[in-house]
């Protein structure tokens, strides 16, 4: 390997991931996780409104709920030992 050539960061294969041949492979796990609890958070705020009908805060509730219980078991997934 030349002086002015990348190390390759990961050992993954092109044929299998095409992204890693153009330098890029991975994913943003902290971006999505943020955007996970400000989207749940949204979820809350909605609530707050000229609301005739409950249908509409049974799915906000519902799908903050939801949501904020899939980014808890992330959490605890990622500290656990047996993660992948």
């Amino acid at each position: 390997m030349a002086d002015t050539e990348k190390a390759p960061a990961h050992g993954v294969d092109p044929h299998d991931e095409p992204s890693a041949d153009w330098g890029w492979h991975g994913s943003f796990p902290k971006g999505t996780r943020i955007a996970g609890w400000f989207v749940a958070f949204a979820m809350f705020i909605m609530l707050i409104g000229n609301h005739k009908g409950r249908t509409e805060d049974v799915w906000l509730i519902g799908i903050g709920s939801g949501l904020i219980i899939l980014l808890v078991i992330d959490q605890i997934r990622r500290r656990t030992s047996w993660r992948r």
